[in-house]
């Protein structure tokens, strides 16, 4: 008897951890957080691939993120004719595996995002988690590995922009 309690206990839990299962786009699209990023993750068609089977870490920058950046700047990259621009930045934040915190190695060290162009530098110290981008800026992790069933949402102050190659010591 307490063996059978136990079963549907447990099947229980799976069957509500799969009704809740959620991707990185239902998780963000679901946070006033990042409604920017998200209408920038439609506006360069990314959703779908978003929402595929994975994994990804996404460094998701929050509104404040983009707000700070040079005034027109997200305007402009959402507009149809700078779509290809728009993509290369939003890949810039994806990484193509499942980069939980604790599989980020302690120092600096180069990732490759998914923009195969680019390298960022990801320094995990005492200090917390940042991430160098080819602009010469650092983004903070400020809230880690938010589980989605396709990956880890990483939350970051900062949005992210390819160019040089960042310093990595």
């Amino acid at each position: 008897m307490k063996k059978s309690v136990l079963a549907l206990a447990a099947s229980v839990c799976l069957l509500a951890g799969t009704a809740n299962a959620k991707t990185i786009v239902e998780i963000a699209g679901s946070d006033d957080r990042f409604s920017t990023l998200v209408a920038a993750v439609q506006a360069a068609g990314l959703q779908d691939a978003l929402q595929g089977p994975g994994p990804f870490t996404v460094f998701a920058p929050v509104n404040d993120a983009f707000a700070a950046l040079p005034e027109g700047t997200v305007e402009t990259l959402l507009k149809p004719e700078n779509k290809d621009q728009l993509t290369n930045v939003l890949l810039y934040h994806v990484d193509d595996r499942n980069l939980t915190s604790n599989k980020i190695p302690a120092g600096s060290n180069y990732f490759k995002p998914l923009l195969t162009s680019e390298r960022t530098c990801i320094t995990k110290s005492g200090d917390g988690v940042q991430i160098a981008d080819g602009s010469g800026a650092t983004a903070n992790v400020i809230i880690a590995d938010i589980k989605a069933d396709n990956g880890v949402i990483h939350v970051i102050d900062k949005v992210l922009l390819p160019g040089a190659r960042p310093d990595c010591h």
